[in-house]
């Protein structure tokens, strides 16, 4: 085993001697968080762990090469690098194993993600851009294996875009585009297709990212032979090797218990990867895992007792250990006393933690069961108040779920009782989950004075002589404004950059404002998407486009559970403002007829969904999303662009608002609504209706999430009595959201005559052609008749039964 190479400037021994214990005893206390960490779960103090133990040493020697200013987008083993970058302690760890809903304890994620996910604060309490050039940065890692992975290659292309983009905000963000965006990954999940396509993306962008694979030859049980072709990862990747001729990655191998090789490494992939924006695959072998990969189960199930031997022979702690003492760094008792201070420490952070925790918790538990103790006296179920009672106070830990479930069951016990303990019981109740849902269910989406739905409406205006244009017409010219005004947007997706789109919305930008900003992706939804998150997280606004709505599919996991959670799981700490422009509605055939919707809102809660009836009103939508803090959807009706539109001549001004439906036709017999392509053709039964005596008012959805904020479709319905939802969903899916959202959360039931209707498309997906069309999702036929049949309903006198 080689001795470190002087790596620090030509520090003297004794300063070389200082940082490689202090490396040492951070990989001592991050083993022992590990192991008591276990024992917590083990014993019930704790829901569920999973650890870095057997990681530390890798870990330590890529927190060396990682500067202020650079990104991580990692996974739940990386413990002892955070601690070695000073932005995870001892009581951080075990404030995120008991879930602490206070965020100054755990700053990770309040208690919302199970430890082992890491974060940084990019945003101060008030939701503005801290300096992150500043400090060490960590983007907010989720459990899916591999869904770290296209949030990295958004995070390295950031780098690109401030090194190469002139007359952008640098400012906070970067500091000429020197940042390192490093990822990291285990064997097993090397596996998915997600790390493949950001592996084949990052290649062709050519951009700063290291992506070190802990290698434990395992994946939970299944050993690498079942997961990678030759069971070696760097071995099926060499084809990706750059060499002078061809672009490519710098792929290096070293083995995890090697400390002065792995600290060699690191310092060259990160060096080349700053230097030169090349991707730099490190393949980390030789690694272990000593608890096995989580609390979950034993790793002696499925590993042989040659594997566990070997496992613990080759233990990275070990082998650094030995390295110390070998290399005269020193000795024996020197460690062993290290060892002994830092397990110390942990066992003093646990109970500290774990005191800090149960404080408050105990604190309400007391108060509950001094009321209890009152209203034992006074009710005439005293005896069923007092075993209550009893049972809370017998509880020595107790959770808040204990706590409230005997709090609500002791009022099913007085329920026709009066007295003044009985209302002190309920506001006590009501004053507990006014104060603590909160800490679940807060930051969904933005709370600051930038979120979308609060940006002001601006509406259009048009010149007296104002054109009949296409409404496409109309989209390009407000993106050009957009790139005009903004350094920091761009866009890139699947012909976006050199025809402008599919349908010519981006029309001669790319030659206008570069091939950067403007740019070409290759045929990879997910890290389309994953581009978007990364560089939205380092302040640039992004419009990733996805061809077509249905093509969502390839990217949803990635934008169900990275993007829509970004901002709840760091509990407003990051945001990610990315604009995904996409096109649905229409369209006819089974594999691009444009309307999953209902999927898509169940999945992507946390994103605005917004489905503008035309391109006037998406263009407001895109200069609104350009000013506020939230990521959201735009799908533009794919049979719009070539209808005409008056041009305004307020564009990049206008603004369409988020959250606000629109009546569009007021009426007085019936609220119908509906949004999209498909409230073109309710405007165009409106008039046939009217000749049978029939006055529709119509409402344009506009925004799906958030949906009606000012709950106008229920002041509608209060008027009309009667209530239609019009979709070309299919059964149960966006039509049945709409209306939940107005029957359950608006009570428009109080003002129904006649029972509300969804018309909505066949169980089926569509079918190719116009007769498809027709039969597959609703069509002006249906739409007449469905409406005719409720009014026929109410009043089938003057509205005779149509078929």
């Amino acid at each position: 085993m080689q001795t470190i190479p002087d790596l620090q400037n030509n520090i003297s021994f004794d300063d070389f001697k200082t940082e490689v214990l202090a490396d040492y005893k951070i990989a001592v206390e991050s083993r022992e968080c590990s192991l008591l960490g276990r024992r917590e779960v083990l014993t019930g103090k704790a829901k569920f762990g999973i650890f870095g133990d057997g990681k530390e040493v890798p870990q330590l020697a890529m927190a060396k090469a990682f500067k202020k200013g650079d990104w991580r987008s990692g996974y739940y083993r990386d413990q002892t690098f955070m601690m070695a970058i000073g932005e995870f302690t001892k009581e951080h760890f075990f404030a995120g194993l008991y879930a602490d809903t206070d965020i100054k304890n755990e700053p990770m994620s309040a208690g919302r993600q199970m430890g082992g996910h890491f974060v940084t604060h990019s945003l101060d309490d008030n939701g503005n851009w801290k300096d992150l050039t500043k400090q060490y940065n960590s983007s907010a890692d989720i459990s899916p294996t591999a869904a770290q992975m296209p949030r990295l290659l958004g995070l390295a292309q950031a780098s690109k875009i401030f090194r190469h983009v002139d007359g952008i905000n640098k400012s906070k963000f970067s500091i000429n585009g020197d940042e390192v965006a490093w990822g990291t990954i285990g064997n097993a999940s090397t596996s998915e297709g997600l790390f493949f396509e950001t592996i084949n993306a990052a290649g062709v962008l050519q951009v700063p990212m290291v992506i070190s694979i802990w290698d434990d030859e395992y994946g939970i049980s299944v050993h690498a032979k079942h997961q990678t072709t030759k069971e070696n990862i760097s071995e099926i990747l060499k084809g990706f090797q750059r060499d002078k001729d061809q672009k490519g990655y710098e792929i290096l191998r070293v083995k995890g218990w090697d400390y002065a090789n792995l600290v060699a490494t690191y310092q060259e992939a990160g060096a080349i990867a700053r230097e030169e924006h090349v991707p730099v695959i490190i393949h980390v072998t030789e690694v272990t895992q000593p608890q096995g990969h989580s609390t979950s189960g034993s790793h002696e199930r499925y590993k042989t007792p040659e594997r566990l031997a070997w496992e613990k022979e080759h233990d990275c702690n070990l082998k650094m250990r030995e390295w110390i003492i070998e290399s005269g760094i020193a000795t024996e008792e020197t460690l062993v006393e290290i060892e002994r201070n830092a397990k110390r420490e942990v066992r003093e952070a646990k109970k500290n933690t774990w005191n800090t925790f149960l404080k408050p918790i105990t604190k309400e538990q007391h108060e509950l069961v001094s009321i209890l103790k009152s209203i034992e006296t006074k009710s005439a179920n005293g005896v069923f108040i007092a075993k209550l009672k009893n049972s809370l106070e017998a509880i020595d830990e107790p959770t808040r779920k204990d706590i409230l479930s005997h709090g609500r069951k002791a009022l099913r016990y007085i329920l026709n009782e009066t007295f003044e303990e009985k209302t002190k019981l309920q506001q006590w109740i009501n004053q507990i989950f006014e104060n603590v849902q909160p800490k679940f269910s807060s930051h969904i989406f933005s709370e600051t004075e930038h979120a979308n739905s609060r940006i002001k409406e601006v509406k259009p205006t048009y010149s007296d002589d104002a054109e009949l244009v296409d409404g496409r017409i109309i989209l390009r010219d407000n993106f050009d404004a957009i790139f005009n005004n903004i350094p920091e947007a761009l866009v890139f997706g699947e012909d976006s950059g050199n025809i402008g789109d599919v349908n010519q919305g981006l029309e001669g930008l790319q030659e206008k404002y570069g091939e950067l900003r403007i740019a070409d992706a290759g045929i990879r939804e997910a890290t389309i998407i994953g581009q978007g998150i990364g560089m939205s997280l380092r302040g640039l606004r992004p419009i990733a486009e996805i061809q077509y709505l249905d093509y969502f599919l390839y990217a949803l996991q990635i934008i169900s559970d990275d993007l829509a959670t970004t901002h709840y799981r760091t509990v407003g700490k990051q945001k990610s403002p990315l604009i995904i422009r996409t096109r649905g509605h229409r369209l006819e055939g089974i594999w691009h007829s444009g309307s999953p919707m209902g999927g898509i809102l169940h999945l992507v809660r946390g994103v605005n969904v917004l489905v503008p009836r035309n391109m006037t009103k998406a263009a407001g939508f895109y200069n609104t999303l350009m000013q506020g803090d939230d990521p959201a959807i735009v799908v533009e009706c794919l049979n719009g662009y070539r209808l005409k539109e008056k041009m305004p001549n307020n564009l990049g001004a206008l603004k369409t608002p988020i959250g606000v439906v629109e009546t569009i036709k007021e009426g007085n017999d019936i609220t119908v609504v509906s949004y999209g392509s498909t409230l073109r053709i309710v405007e165009q039964v409106a008039k046939e209706l009217i000749a049978v005596g029939i006055d529709i008012e119509i409402i344009d959805v506009q925004s799906l999430l958030p949906f009606d904020l000012n709950q106008d479709i229920v002041k509608s319905v209060e008027k009309t009595n009667r209530l239609i939802i019009i979709d070309e969903d299919v059964p149960g899916g966006a039509s049945a959201y709409i209306l939940n959202e107005v029957l359950n959360n608006q009570n428009a039931y109080e003002y129904l005559d006649s029972a509300p209707k969804t018309l909505s498309a066949k169980a089926h997906r569509p079918a190719y052609g116009n007769d498809g069309d027709y039969f597959s999702k609703p069509s002006a036929e249906d739409i007449f008749e469905a409406i005719y049949n409720l009014m026929h309903e109410s009043n089938p006198t003057k509205h005779p039964k149509l078929r």
